[in-house]
């Protein structure tokens, strides 16, 4: 069975954003690029139309289409990280609007949106003690960058 691929829109930037995400993630790899042809109204002939990559073992398509659709919050993509170093290295890469940052979601230079989520605080959020957790997001919506001390230190009180 095929799986869902995500489809990026993007103004003219899908090969240099495929290319920068590859650059970023490991196990990230570019695929096929398609172009606009003569038959195609929407593109200058030769430009590309479609990049296909992957990013993390995760199959996109970064499409081409014109300014008609930017990116917004409303779609994100979650980095599962372990360390507060792959948590900084994401932070340092990704990050270019740092007065948006907002519990673990950064916005990139193509404007797409993306959530570094320690694994840690999954596990924590998850727990069945109900005042830790409360204590925790208390103090998780409170933070911009994430550091995974910090959000230990806010569950255990």
């Amino acid at each position: 069975m095929k799986t869902i691929t995500p489809c990026l829109w993007f103004d003219t930037e899908a090969l240099d954003a495929a290319k920068y995400y590859v650059s970023v993630f490991p196990d990230s790899s570019l695929g096929d690029i398609g172009y606009f042809n003569e038959s195609n109204p929407y593109g200058t002939p030769g430009s590309v139309m479609t990049v296909e990559f992957t990013i993390m073992g995760q199959e996109f398509m970064g499409l081409n289409g014109g300014p008609n659709f930017p990116h917004s919050y409303a779609v994100s993509f979650m980095i599962p990280v372990e360390t507060q170093e792959e948590i900084d290295y994401f932070y340092e890469k990704l990050s270019v609007v740092p007065e948006e940052e907002q519990c673990g979601w950064v916005k990139d230079k193509f404007w797409l949106s993306w959530q570094i989520i320690p694994n840690r605080f999954i596990e924590l959020v998850k727990s069945s003690d109900k005042e830790k957790v409360s204590h925790l997001m208390k103090q998780f919506l409170s933070m911009k960058r994430l550091n995974i001390a910090e959000i230990e230190k806010a569950y255990n009180g």
